[in-house]
């Protein structure tokens, strides 16, 4: 059996001969360049910790590219999940705008949500995306949209109400 530090060696050796390669595969499956170190530096580490179950006979660039492909694949369904959860927060954040009976709210059409979204201007639809979708607080928002935390909380108390007043009109041209 290997000592802690052979295996530190041969794994480093093996970090520095297929490092180029697996940024460029990790590149060629999509990922944003600005993440591309991070998934790939992730895939070593997982290789690192996993290192007892590596089979040295097997092509090491070839299984570490496997585990960095798993690491996309988690990203993308963890971005799946939220896509689900955008939809189910900005329905929820309308829901929490409006007064009396709930009940019409309950199986708002998801059309309903999308038309009101695209009647809004370019700025309110942007701070809605980066609050509901990219999850920003208001400080952030403010910092990408160069205004004050301030008044975008104040943009979005009023765009939270016209969602609110289109997504009812729009449920009342249906009945």
């Amino acid at each position: 059996m290997d000592s802690p530090s052979t295996h530190s060696n041969q794994f480093e050796s093996l970090v520095l001969e297929h490092h180029i390669r697996v940024r460029a595969f990790v590149r060629t499956l999509g990922v944003e360049a600005d993440w591309v170190d991070d998934i790939a530096q992730e895939a070593f580490l997982k290789a690192y910790l996993d290192w007892e179950s590596y089979d040295q006979t097997r092509d090491f660039g070839k299984w570490v590219r496997g585990i960095a492909a798993n690491i996309v694949r988690n990203e993308i369904r963890k971005q799946a999940r939220r896509q689900r959860i955008l939809n189910s927060d900005l329905v929820k954040m309308i829901l929490a705008e409006g007064k009396g009976d709930q009940s019409a709210w309950d199986h708002l059409p998801l059309e309903i949500l999308k038309t009101c979204m695209s009647k809004l201007n370019q700025l309110n639809r942007t701070i809605v995306e980066y609050r509901y979708r990219e999850g920003l607080n208001a400080s952030e928002i403010a910092e990408q949209t160069e205004r004050t935390s301030a008044n975008i909380r104040q943009m979005l108390i009023r765009v939270r109400r016209q969602l609110r007043l289109c997504v009812e009109r729009q449920l009342a041209l249906e009945s």
